[in-house]
């Protein structure tokens, strides 16, 4: 998950510039993150899908959460804490790429 820290796995100590990772394949790594936290928290892991709604114009992309009803409780969380830390992570590694990032759970 080298999009949270912005470092390469396979960098050598050779100190060199480090390579930005294409922006599709960035927001490849976002969706695969937040689906694999989405279901992980959910009973119905079956149920859940994650999708990317990119806007061109203004570079900016919607990730789309939607699972079964009575799951969406735990991933909103207490207070809604589990969804802010969500969208908090997927939008500071979105800004690492240069673009706005942010997240919907869908009903």
């Amino acid at each position: 998950m080298n999009f949270l820290t912005g470092k390469d796995v396979e960098s050598t100590p050779a100190p060199k510039a480090p390579s930005a990772p294409s922006k599709k394949g960035g927001l490849n790594d976002i969706e695969c993150f937040v689906d694999y936290v989405v279901r992980i928290l959910v009973d119905k892991p079956e149920g859940v899908k994650v999708s990317i709604k990119e806007d061109a114009g203004n570079s900016s992309s919607i990730i789309e959460i939607v699972c079964a009803k009575e799951d969406m409780g735990k991933v909103i969380g207490k207070n809604g804490k589990t969804i802010m830390a969500i969208r908090s992570l997927a939008s500071g590694a979105g800004g690492r790429l240069g673009q706005k990032v942010s997240v919907e759970l869908i009903e």
